[in-house]
């Protein structure tokens, strides 16, 4: 196996305080995407997964942590071994990048989601190594047991099988569903689906949120209101 990633690599340093954290989690990815746009730091149609990255364990609450990265291969049958001692430098990739981890991995394989690499066992050892979640273009499983756990599990389908999913490299940028991704960059995922939150305004993002929240509310108080007309709602779209 190829890493990019050694032991001596750099301990990514977080930019927000928890505090700053649960403050984002308290809206939903939608809300979430929405404050974004207001900054013009990207285009609309920018920085989130397609429709191809679902969420599997709805249930769980949202998903927020900075992006551990890596690319794997599951179709094909590998050179050597793919037991999970040969997973030990990824553990130890994994804990240079600041918690909480959202694991991002690009699926490289010829068939893309044919083998999992995420399952009931992984996701215990990642959610001890600070991982609040992964993300994939490939293959997961295990689903209720994943997400019994808490664990957030964002992917392009679910398999029955790990096949021969084993690690292709670590540390370098992926791309999932459309979403590129650096190491260490800031992801939220909910049922809705994942995006990356800009870090240079993600201390700023929970005030604009509250503030589209409570204009949203307005126009959706008004048109339940009986005394609901196009005036006011004209007057109420506009502010």
């Amino acid at each position: 196996m190829t890493t990019s990633a050694t032991k001596a690599a750099p301990v990514l340093k977080a930019q927000l305080a928890e505090e700053q954290l649960q403050a984002i989690r308290q809206f939903d990815v939608c809300t979430i995407s929405n404050a974004i746009e207001t900054f013009g730091v990207r285009l609309a149609n920018e920085g989130f997964a397609d429709a191809s990255i679902r969420c599997l364990v709805p249930g769980g609450r949202p998903m927020l942590g900075y992006a551990a990265i890596g690319r794997i291969r599951a179709s094909s049958v590998p050179m050597t071994g793919r037991r999970l001692c040969d997973r030990v430098g990824w553990w130890e990739y994994l804990l240079t990048t600041p918690a909480p981890r959202v694991v991002v991995v690009q699926d490289v394989s010829d068939t893309p989601g044919l083998g999992a690499f995420v399952g009931e066992i992984h996701a215990t050892i990642l959610m001890r190594l600070g991982c609040v979640g992964a993300v994939t273009n490939g293959a997961v499983r295990d689903l209720p047991a994943v997400e019994a756990m808490g664990f957030g599990l964002f992917a392009g389908n679910v398999a029955v099988s790990h096949c021969f999913a084993r690690l292709a490299d670590f540390g370098e940028p992926v791309e999932v569903g459309g979403l590129k991704v650096q190491p260490g960059d800031l992801i939220y995922g909910d049922r809705h689906g994942v995006l990356s939150i800009p870090k240079q305004i993600a201390p700023d993002i929970p005030a604009v949120a509250a503030r589209l929240v409570a204009q949203e509310r307005r126009i959706i108080d008004l048109c339940r209101s009986p005394d609901f007309s196009i005036e006011k709602l004209r007057a109420a779209v506009s502010e």
